[in-house]
């Protein structure tokens, strides 16, 4: 078991996401940076899908009042367990009553803690992702204790060096549905600018700071994904994220690869990105 002295900002428990709702208007939600999580999860022997707690910006505080082993990836957050500094992306065994805190990082956002089995938790709609209004349960709240499953006894004895998310400002887009219908001057601007992090941003979506021109009307209500580029009237660009809505009537301009997802995840305020066009897949029938 675990007492959440602290629940920290942005604290809750997350997995591979919510599949199956999206005509209902549910989100797929699910942790921000995948490959983060799944790194957590490797460590301490788990599949890649069980559920881990992701947290922003503060840090929660933990007590564990079991033995157990877990592993910390993402962000530059450093662990401490009892004050002492512990290095992240790795095992560390924990003995009942150690209390895990973590000291400020200084880039990225999101962080993962995976625990070995995972946590006893119920799904909703199939999934313990946390989401307002749905999964209200599925958030870290202070003076609360989370239930754990039977740890492993094999573990991935190794510390690994994860490929960092964090500092890669090229991210990979194929065209969106209406990217054709902008002109060869805005293509040109949107693939040539060098984009930063605005203010506004969360789970649901980012904003990007500089402007293109846009003469684009909206676009019939139509379907989006996390990943989706949006132009705004006002020719601000939305990158929608894993909460995002299920449909909108900006144009879609460009789609976000997975791996792009991530890593413009763990962009901060003022970071610099950059879009990188490669084509679109193509789909067979088998």
């Amino acid at each position: 078991m675990i007492k959440v002295l602290q629940a920290g900002t942005m604290s809750s428990f997350q997995d591979l996401g919510r599949f199956g709702y999206r005509h209902l208007g549910v989100p797929v939600s699910g942790a921000m940076d995948q490959q983060a999580m799944t790194l957590a999860n490797a460590l301490v022997g788990n599949n890649e899908a069980e559920t881990v707690i992701e947290f922003a910006l503060m840090p929660p505080k933990l007590r564990f009042e079991v033995d157990t082993t877990i592993a910390i990836a993402g962000t530059s957050f450093q662990p401490k367990i009892n004050d002492n500094l512990v290095k992240s992306n790795k095992l560390l065994s924990i003995a009942a009553g150690d209390i895990l805190s973590f000291k400020a990082a200084s880039s990225g956002v999101y962080t993962y803690l995976s625990v070995s089995g995972g946590f006893k938790l119920d799904k909703v709609l199939g999934s313990c992702s946390y989401y307002p209004n749905i999964a209200d349960d599925l958030q870290l709240k202070n003076e609360t204790t989370i239930q754990l499953k039977q740890p492993h006894s094999h573990f991935l004895n190794a510390r690994i060096r994860p490929q960092s998310n964090i500092d890669n400002a090229f991210l990979e887009v194929y065209k969106g549905p209406e990217f054709n219908l902008l002109s060869d001057k805005q293509q040109s601007l949107l693939l040539d600018t060098e984009f930063s992090i605005s203010k506004t941003f969360n789970r649901m979506g980012i904003q990007l700071e500089e402007q293109i021109e846009n003469e684009l009307a909206s676009i019939l209500t139509s379907g989006v994904l996390p990943g989706t580029v949006q132009l705004t009237p006002s020719g601000k660009l939305i990158v929608l994220m894993r909460d995002a809505q299920t449909t909108g009537g900006y144009p879609r301009i460009l789609q976000l690869t997975e791996g792009s997802i991530n890593s413009i995840s763990q962009k901060k305020f003022k970071d610099s990105i950059r879009f990188s066009l490669i084509p679109n897949p193509e789909f067979k029938n088998i």
